[in-house]
């Protein structure tokens, strides 16, 4: 298995007491560095390309996110989302992985690949920064293994505990990708309602505030996971993120650690059925860092099962 990062991802710092701080990465690759996880091959995640970012956002919104760059101090894109001087470069770094990871497990060069960077992108649109999200890392990997590789079924699960309102708008029209996302509701950003099917490829399960262990095994035993069974996916993307821990400060679902285990023991078992057991799983968000550090040993540690 093969874990994708780079330090640029460090670099970027929307400012002091935002949650998105690098700190979140330290934790996760700190916790990676354990002995548990040496057979992990680390691989540096290079830069998306402007062709790449194209696949899936407009030519303005691009350029708007390099011209946005400060050379120092902070830019505010939306009351949420900051550019600091090392943003770009991060964030570049961090579509870059999400690319280069679905070309490795596409070549056979591993089954599974976990892209530990940030900033996150599930919340990214075609043309808008939102969310601390600024490219939407995991569009851009599902863009790749459709326009380069040439897939028809690609699956994105997504287990945020927001709900990924950029990556539903980007393939809302796009029956070559499903995207199955469990969050909670009513919450930031205000999508994901049940009745959002897209063309019939968008599955949501809103989970109410307060909801726990079970109601989150139910939606996906229940609901998520037979659609997608039945979608048969080429390859599967994970937009992976620890937020639905009872421990989060931005949310209020109940999950604990070995949810986040459960779920991606069922991920491996659809891709090892339907996509030669094939899985990219990138960064989202987690926002307590000991949740966030448990949530991805235990993601990590099933993937490498």
């Amino acid at each position: 298995m093969r874990l994708y990062t780079h330090p640029a991802c460090l670099g970027h710092d929307p400012g002091i007491g935002h949650p998105e701080s690098p700190a979140r990465l330290r934790a996760v690759l700190k916790v990676l560095d354990d002995p548990r996880f040496s057979a992990l091959e680390r691989v540096e995640a290079p830069r998306v390309t402007r062709e790449q970012l194209l696949r899936v956002h407009t030519p303005e919104y691009v350029d708007h996110i390099f011209a946005s760059a400060p050379g120092g101090g902070h830019a505010r894109l939306d009351p949420d989302t900051v550019m600091s001087p090392g943003s770009l470069e991060a964030a570049l770094r961090a579509a870059g992985a999400a690319c280069a990871a679905v070309d490795a497990v596409l070549a056979s060069v591993t089954r599974h690949a976990f892209c530990a960077v940030r900033p996150p992108g599930h919340h990214a649109t075609r043309d808008e920064a939102m969310g601390f999200c600024l490219f939407n890392n995991v569009a851009l990997a599902a863009a790749r293994a459709l326009e380069t590789h040439g897939l028809e079924r690609v699956a994105i699960v997504d287990f945020d505990v927001h709900h990924g309102n950029g990556t539903q708008d980007i393939f809302w029209h796009e029956p070559r990708v499903m995207y199955a996302s469990s969050h909670q509701m009513p919450l930031y950003p205000g999508t994901g309602a049940a009745h959002e099917h897209g063309d019939g490829n968008i599955l949501n399960a809103p989970l109410p505030p307060g909801a726990g262990s079970a109601e989150f095994r139910a939606v996906w035993e229940q609901h998520l996971l037979p659609e997608l069974d039945r979608f048969r996916p080429q390859l599967l993307l994970i937009s992976a993120g620890f937020d639905a821990d009872a421990r989060d400060p931005l949310a209020q679902l109940q999950l604990v650690p070995d949810d986040y285990a459960w779920i991606t023991q069922h991920l491996v078992e659809l891709a090892d059925r339907h996509a030669d057991g094939r899985i990219v799983s990138s960064l989202e968000g987690g926002y307590d860092l000991d949740a966030l550090r448990e949530g991805a040993t235990a993601h990590v540690a099933a993937l490498m099962e």
